[in-house]
């Protein structure tokens, strides 16, 4: 049977310890004789991910070592989200869609929230954009209400490369963007009382 990407992580609630980050790409240069600074923002902002998974048995193990091998190194994607994150502090009420098509940046204006509410989502909220191998994972900036019209607009991280349609839906369960493995080699680790040992980095895709 033919492998599909992207795929999906066995059992998510498996990880021991696990990092996030966020990667931009912004040049400083910095005069020897003044210190004065120059800054240069570039398009790139993307997501990595470090993951340590709590030691496991063969039966559990064995579902990862194949999601890993089904990867094959950096070929294969998979979904991932913030561990943490899958459910917003906001309200996230409504059907919420892209208002707008052409939008791309760090700004995201929004409609179909649930009308007049305060802190429809917060600062940290996560939401999808996409799906399958278009899947993109942001996060909100501030605090954001709806008006009287169901409309919200967003600071956003990262920036939005690629314009999507008008009426996108965003994904506020559950949100998990498109990445791919940091390297081509994934090892297992043996313990004591017949436990195994994984872990894996990866980056977002852009």
């Amino acid at each position: 049977m033919a492998i599909t990407y992207p795929l999906s992580l066995p059992d998510a609630t498996s990880y021991q310890a696990a990092r996030m980050t966020a990667r931009s790409v912004v040049g400083v240069s910095k005069s020897p004789f003044t210190g004065v600074q120059q800054v240069q923002k570039h398009q790139g902002q993307w997501w990595e991910f470090e993951g340590s998974l709590a030691p496991m048995s063969r039966a559990d193990a064995e579902e990862w070592i194949a999601f890993f091998l089904k990867l094959n190194g950096m070929q294969g994607t998979f979904l991932l989200g913030d561990p943490l994150g899958t459910t917003a502090r906001g309200i996230a009420t409504g059907t919420p869609l892209i208002k707008g098509a052409s939008q791309t940046g760090n700004s995201l204006i929004t409609d179909g929230w649930t009308t007049s509410q305060t802190g429809i989502m917060k600062a940290g909220d996560y939401f999808q954009l996409g799906t399958g191998t278009s899947s993109r994972l942001y996060k909100v900036l501030a605090d954001a209400d709806s008006d009287g019209s169901g409309d919200s607009t967003f600071d956003i991280w990262p920036s939005i490369n690629t314009a999507l349609a008008d009426n996108t839906a965003l994904d506020v369960t559950s949100p998990a963007g498109l990445f791919r493995l940091a390297t081509n080699e994934v090892g297992f680790d043996l313990q004591q009382a017949q436990k195994y040992g994984l872990a894996f980095s990866a980056f977002g895709v852009v």
